[in-house]
């Protein structure tokens, strides 16, 4: 394998193959302790992984690093093998993956005890060897991923991605940021590169656009005003409706933001409205799945109906909704219930069709029962789901978690009588100090049903 720069678009065109970084050797791929990196020095170290790579078919990516990642996904496609990308990366989910795939090995910066792992070395530490000259390219049919969904409504399950897909749905993902922002802005994402959305949002825009991105991932509010302080303007916050209120709830100031980027659970028009006049940035919420990638967005702040990107067409069912996107080559049926709008071009969510209930002839959404939790005065989190098995009508009685330091189950249920017809209150309803959220603040259904059991929940590195 060598390399050689050249303009990424011309190249494309003449090779008929995606190529695998855009723009020109001295652009900005990535910061890292606030030194930028090189498409040049980038690439070069691609090369030099890829090179040390066992032969397999698939490679579970378990770096945290997200400069670690991006090399790791690159080398391990140009080994012509598929990056798996577990739900998450606590050792029982990875161990589940690596079943699912005899004969894979994983990878990663840190030091663990996984079978068949690689170490990968101190990246920036020794200067990567100089590059031949020969350009990189991955076939556009090649499986480069395949994400696992979070197990939210069950046991995780394995989405293939082709290169091609991936170059397909980050062109919407691109006409929307730079519509809001402009050409040349920088990354600072607080979720993991290992779920489709960070995939999206903070591996393939500095990978396919001459975008660059933090190599961290900070957590706690005071993390992500440094990140953001590491990178020049204009800069876009990728993160989810929780770390948004951690952001806002801790009073931390930031560094000029020309956008935030928010998916993995529904915005509030509440906490939108207050994360931009806190931060003085539109805040866009993307709409997808990891089956789908993002298909949609909409300024969350205005409440206003999901904009859908160039040639995606959804097509209401009874039981959800069919999706036709440029990323897909055959339709996708989702469980979301959606209204269409301005002929079809926009759509309003009225939930999933698992979501919906029907107890007595009355019907309600889990939803806008946990909306209807979370707007009670001093509950600070809180789910209300449904549990498995029926009654002798066949109904699944409803429960709730709550985080509410200072409030009593009686407390919760008398306010919830106030808004939600009888039928509907959660029995039980439990107090817990914490939600056993991921890592992109998804909860798992097993985790849930275990803490409201009095089990140890599973938790997510």
């Amino acid at each position: 394998m060598a390399i050689v720069f050249e303009n990424y678009r011309q190249d494309q065109a003449a090779t008929g193959l995606p190529m695998l970084v855009a723009g020109q050797p001295a652009r900005t791929v990535a910061w890292r302790h606030g030194e930028p990196v090189s498409a040049a020095r980038f690439l070069a170290h691609v090369q030099a992984i890829a090179e040390q790579l066992p032969p397999a078919a698939t490679a579970v990516n378990l770096c945290e690093d997200r400069y670690a990642f991006l090399v790791a996904f690159c080398a391990i496609a140009l080994r012509g093998q598929a990056n798996l990308l577990p739900s998450s990366r606590a050792p029982q989910a990875v161990a589940e993956v690596m079943a699912a795939h005899p004969g894979c090995y994983a990878m990663g910066e840190l030091a663990l005890d996984t079978p068949h792992y690689r170490h990968l070395p101190d990246l920036l530490l020794t200067p990567p060897a100089a590059a031949a000259a020969a350009a990189l390219v991955i076939p556009a049919d090649q499986i480069v991923a395949i994400g696992y969904t979070s197990g939210s409504t069950g046991v995780p399950k394995g989405n293939p991605k082709t290169w091609a897909s991936f170059h397909a749905s980050n062109a919407g993902n691109l006409r929307m940021l730079h519509a809001a922002v402009g050409a040349g802005f920088h990354v600072v994402a607080t979720v993991p590169p290992q779920h489709m959305y960070g995939m999206e949002m903070s591996v393939l825009l500095p990978l396919l656009d001459e975008v660059s991105v933090h190599a961290g991932r900070p957590f706690f509010p005071a993390d992500v005003a440094a990140a953001l302080a590491e990178v020049p303007a204009p800069r876009v916050l990728v993160t989810t409706p929780v770390h948004l209120r951690a952001l806002i709830e801790a009073g931390v100031s930031l560094p000029p933001i020309a956008a935030m980027v928010s998916a993995t659970a529904p915005m509030p028009v509440e906490l939108a409205q207050a994360a931009e006049a806190r931060f003085g940035a539109p805040l866009l919420e993307v709409f997808g799945s990891t089956e789908t990638c993002v298909f949609a967005s909409r300024r969350a702040a205005a409440d206003e109906p999901w904009t859908l990107y160039d040639d995606v067409q959804l097509h209401p069912q009874p039981d959800g909704t069919q999706v036709r996107a440029p990323q897909l080559e055959q339709p996708m049926a989702l469980a979301d219930i959606v209204t269409l709008h301005d002929g079809g071009r926009r759509f309003r969510l009225c939930g999933r069709h698992a979501d919906l209930l029907e107890i007595a002839g009355k019907r309600a959404s889990l939803g806008d029962l946990t909306r209807r939790l979370l707007a009670i005065p001093g509950v600070k989190d809180g789910v209300v789901f449904q549990l498995d098995g029926g009654d002798a009508l066949g109904v699944n009685r409803l429960a709730a978690l709550a985080v509410a330091p200072g409030l009593d189950e009686a407390v919760i249920l008398d306010a919830l009588r106030l808004a939600v017809d009888p039928v509907f209150l959660p029995r039980p309803l439990k107090l817990v100090d914490a939600l056993p959220r991921n890592e992109t603040g998804k909860l798992p259904r097993a985790a849930m049903l275990a803490l409201l059991d009095g089990r140890p929940s599973p938790t997510a590195r």
